[in-house]
């Protein structure tokens, strides 16, 4: 599915389940229609469980092996009649909180999300149809999305709180570093000679010859020295793979450092970036960041990513009291799979 594709299904509000469920049968002549689930006082049969999952299921026929096809599709039908189940019991629920949708919210949708992909009816009714989807269909998928985007809102996201000591919680755990026992938290970027194949990033291939190699850590290093910054350069220019973390090694005790290392980095002050050494493949120089017992290291400051924190924990608490109320909804409800 192409991106823009994707975006028609995407309701901020609106996570979790049933985003892609809306389609043409796919099996219905093939298997007799028959009931395979019971939900309270409704029923889902198979072939609704081949319409829903039309193309999920035709992308397992692609791409299973034969041998392995039949277990497959056994076991995509199991995920989409969960889904479904899933479905009628939100609706249930929709219906006793009184929870209405109308046309109009529904049309409201698709012409709202017509105008963000810059699409108009006759192109978005050509891209569904590379889907096997009808418009109607379409309808129907963003009508079950607002129906569970207003349940979530009155069920769940309200009553959802996270305090800023939660958020100073995280951010110690994940943006902090503690020095202890005499370690070194440094950075780090190489350059590698004598190879063909393109760096661990963005870098240009590895150098052909040593003079390529340390003229390249001279003129980044410059670069750092002058002021620029190391996480960005590392990801880079570097051919290390710390180059994925910025450069960041971690912590390092003194016994656990190569001699290069320690010839770099024992005499610096914090803040300071090292001398290039030689490496047996390469080049390398050091910035140091911390090396005082007790220090606390700060990979970001808190004011740029509380809101990014609050986002990923409001996001993880939302997911885990939504499947707590759907599983309480499953076991207030009579399910029978048949």
């Amino acid at each position: 599915m192409n991106t823009r594709i994707t975006h028609l299904f995407r309701i901020p509000t609106a996570t979790f389940l049933f985003c892609t469920l809306a389609a043409q049968t796919l099996f219905a002549g093939q298997l007799v229609d028959r009931v395979v689930a019971i939900v309270n006082d409704d029923v889902i049969t198979m072939s609704e469980v081949n319409e829903a999952g039309r193309g999920y299921f035709k992308k397992i026929t692609e791409n299973a092996p034969s041998s392995q096809l039949e277990d497959a599709l056994r076991r995509g039908r199991s995920e989409v009649l969960n889904t479904l189940i899933d479905k009628r019991l939100i609706a249930i629920e929709a219906e006793k909180q009184g929870v209405t949708i109308s046309e109009e919210e529904v049309q409201a949708a698709a012409e709202r999300m017509m105008a963000s992909n810059k699409m108009n009816r006759e192109m978005l009714d050509t891209q569904l149809g590379q889907m096997g989807m009808s418009y109607q269909g379409y309808l129907d998928t963003l009508r079950n999305q607002i129906l569970q985007s207003k349940l979530v809102n009155y069920e769940i996201r309200s009553k959802i709180i996270i305090t800023d000591d939660m958020i100073l919680d995280y951010y110690d755990t994940n943006y902090t570093k503690h020095i202890s026992d005499g370690g070194y938290y440094l950075m780090q970027m190489g350059f590698v000679w004598g190879k063909d194949t393109d760096s661990t990033n963005s870098a240009p291939a590895q150098y052909a010859d040593k003079m390529d190699a340390k003229k390249r850590a001279e003129r980044v290093r410059k670069l750092v020295v002058n002021g620029q910054d190391f996480r960005m350069l590392a990801e880079k220019f570097s051919d290390l793979p710390s180059a994925a973390d910025g450069g960041d090694l971690g912590i390092f005790q003194k016994d656990e450092m190569a001699d290069y290392m320690k010839e770099a980095v024992l005499e610096l002050s914090p803040g300071e970036v090292s001398k290039i050494v030689e490496t047996p493949s390469g080049y390398q120089f050091f910035k140091l960041l911390s090396s005082q017992d007790g220090q606390i290291v700060v990979q970001a400051s808190f004011a740029s990513v509380k809101d990014d924190i609050r986002k990923k924990l409001y996001d993880k608490e939302l997911k885990k009291q939504f499947d707590e109320w759907v599983a309480k909804i499953k076991t207030e409800a009579y399910v029978k799979r048949l």
